[in-house]
């Protein structure tokens, strides 16, 4: 027919331009994916590892150097704090055993290991001679140097008895005060009364004459101190028999010590 002729034709343009077309989209987007390349995972692998480093390490990713550590230095023992003399401290038994229990442990319980961080064995320097022969040395017996000594107790020793003492000395004078304040004083009153009206007859009841009148916590407070003026002797003797030990001969007991430094501590 002469009339499909550009019909044909039509069709056959248009078939043409779409496989053109099709062509041209497949390999555009070949490109984009030339163009556009992921990394290889051993690259991955080197930026997430780069980003974890510590700043320490060097470009090339070795560890750094280890560091130097500095020497321990053994600090002194801490003084405990005097607390403020008050009477309601000392007729707090708790409160007033708890200050003493922690300066004895502070300073006395552990007078050796004090002592012994006042020894500085690396001052004199490393001897070759001293590994020909095989001479043990027990620690706690080492000498100390004077001056690392008398430092000691000036500044830690003294101080801390010094503290006791003068809790001790304020206290005693409290339980031989009045006590006006004593919250006990009328249940102690009403107690004293009644044993008066109370008949006593031991024919019926042989128990009936025994009475326990409550203590005044004055009382209590003194028989308390009498106790640790006690504890504090003792401890004190062993503490100054080591210090001279490990000191040198030191002239005197630890009482005539303490008055020593007093004297100069006021001077």
């Amino acid at each position: 027919m002469p009339g499909a002729a550009p019909n044909i034709e039509r069709n056959g343009g248009d078939q043409q331009r779409s496989a053109t077309l099709e062509i041209t989209t497949v390999h555009h987007n070949r490109n984009i994916h030339e163009d556009f390349q992921y990394p290889p995972d051993d690259k991955v692998a080197n930026i997430l590892w780069t980003r974890h480093q510590s700043s320490d390490s060097d470009a090339v990713g070795n560890p750094p150097p280890p560091r130097r550590r500095r020497p321990e230095i053994m600090s002194e023992p801490p003084v405990p704090v005097q607390p403020k003399l008050t009477p309601q401290f000392c007729f707090s038994t708790v409160t007033l055993r708890d200050f003493l229990r922690t300066s004895r442990s502070a300073i006395d319980d552990s007078i050796t290991q004090n002592l012994n961080a006042l020894i500085t064995p690396a001052t004199r320097g490393f001897d070759p001679s001293s590994t020909s022969q095989r001479t043990p040395r027990s620690l706690s017996r080492q000498q100390i140097d004077p001056a690392s000594c008398q430092d000691f107790k000036d500044k830690v020793l003294f101080p801390a008895w010094q503290a006791r003492s003068d809790v001790l000395s304020y206290c005693a004078l409290v339980a031989t005060s009045p006590d006006p304040d004593d919250p006990e004083a009328v249940v102690r009153e009403a107690e004293l009364e009644k044993n008066r009206e109370r008949v006593v007859d031991e024919r019926l009841d042989p128990y009936s004459a025994r009475f326990f009148p409550r203590e005044p916590r004055t009382e209590q407070l003194a028989m308390l101190i009498r106790q640790e003026q006690g504890v504090e002797n003792i401890v004190r003797s062993r503490t100054w028999g080591l210090v001279k030990e490990r000191c040198g001969d030191l002239d005197g007991d630890f009482e005539k010590a303490l008055a020593m430094w007093r004297k100069q501590r006021v001077a």
